[in-house]
């Protein structure tokens, strides 16, 4: 009895196990073969997976430069925008202080150098204008050889403004630049001749807006910005100027007032500069005397009577002056004419840059092997057409 169960039990346990083994046997191969499938597909498509994924990560990283270029395009915008803002802010900032130095008043009590440096300040660190002033004075002359002329100044500095004026716009110009200072614009006007006046103009308009100023009778041989030697630093000149005469013989009193004389027929100044400024204080002071004492009309023929109030000795005395006031020309030597005694170079002292005799009165035919030719700037035809004037002229 014991032997039929323990048959049967075992029975049912084959029964049993035999069936989960064979399924649990065909559930590892299932399971092997799918995922040796799923390796197998997975390796096939790796390579493709990789190159997508190369593909996007440069697709990605070119759009990210792409942006970026976009950023500094907008950033270099923004920057442009803002220097031509500032620009623009820097010319309205100049604009308005100009019109408030326009509606400042000169003070009543100043003297007449004090209004003078009050309505038109010096700065040695400024450029020089780029104007040329020219009168047009009824002096004669041949008309085509004076626009012959007038053409080679415009020709021969495109970039500068060239400002020929009439004796009604020279006293127009006058009347506006020194409007605040009355004493200048009567002494203009008390002067008893146009050659007094021309002379008076070049003075007035080289203090109040700077530039060269040139006779009619000069003619340029070569740009006004050659003159500068290239070893000398454009900043530390105020005014240029050029010898007229260097007496060689004892008899010079005849025929001029200095021993050396600077000339007149070209000047070039910054606006402002304290020689401009004591020669229109000289001039102001000695036409107004002279008007008071009833003395205006001289024998104009006499080339001593126009050097010496509005011509070269006047402008000889006061820039000797200014280099022997130390506080002003920083020089703590005696100058005298001996220091540009046959000069033959430039020479800068102080701020003021002589050029030899022949510089701005350069022979009118030159040979190429002349060793002064680099330094040969303009002809001077040194016409004195007041010579053809009345001895006395009035107004």
């Amino acid at each position: 009895m014991a032997k039929a169960k323990k048959g049967i039990f075992f029975k049912r346990w084959l029964l049993l196990v035999v069936p989960a083994v064979v399924a649990l046997t065909l559930l590892v191969r299932f399971l092997n073969n799918s995922k040796a499938s799923d390796l197998q597909n997975l390796l096939q498509n790796l390579p493709k997976e990789i190159s997508q994924s190369i593909n996007s990560a440069a697709s990605s990283q070119k759009s990210d430069a792409d942006l970026m270029q976009q950023f500094e395009a907008l950033a270099n915008e923004i920057k442009k925008k803002q220097e031509e803002q500032s620009k623009q802010y820097e010319k309205q900032r100049l604009r308005l202080e100009k019109q408030i130095q326009e509606l400042q008043q000169i003070p009543e009590r100043a003297t007449l150098r004090e209004k003078l440096v009050y309505a038109f300040r010096y700065d040695t660190k400024s450029k020089f204008p780029a104007y040329i002033w020219q009168v047009k004075a009824n002096f004669g002359g041949d008309l085509e050889d004076i626009l012959d002329r007038e053409r080679n100044w415009d020709d021969k500095n495109p970039g500068f403004v060239h400002e020929i004026t009439n004796e009604d716009m020279a006293e127009t110009l006058v009347r506006h630049f020194y409007s605040g200072i009355p004493e200048i614009v009567e002494a203009y006007l008390a002067l008893p001749s146009t050659v007094l006046k021309v002379d008076f103009f070049k003075y007035l308009v080289l203090l109040a807006r700077g530039g060269v100023f040139a006779d009619m009778d000069t003619n340029p041989l070569q740009p006004v910005p050659n003159w500068i030697p290239e070893e000398i630093e454009p900043h530390k000149i105020g005014i240029i100027v050029g010898i007229e005469h260097d007496a060689n013989s004892p008899d010079w009193r005849s025929r001029y007032v200095r021993r050396l004389q600077f000339g007149t027929w070209i000047i070039q100044a910054k606006p402002g500069h304290p020689i401009i400024r004591e020669v229109v204080a000289k001039i102001t002071e000695v036409t107004l005397q002279r008007k008071k004492d009833g003395a205006l009309n001289v024998n104009l023929r006499n080339d001593l009577n126009i050097m010496s109030w509005t011509g070269s000795g006047l402008w000889t005395d006061v820039i000797f002056t200014y280099f022997n006031d130390y506080m002003r020309s920083g020089i703590l030597r005696k100058v005298t004419w001996k220091e540009f005694h046959e000069l033959n170079e430039p020479k800068l002292l102080s701020d003021v840059l002589v050029f030899p005799q022949f510089s701005f009165n350069a022979p009118v035919e030159i040979k190429n092997d002349d060793p002064n030719k680099p330094l040969y700037f303009t002809t001077h035809k040194g016409r004195k057409s007041w010579k053809t004037a009345p001895k006395v002229e009035s107004n």
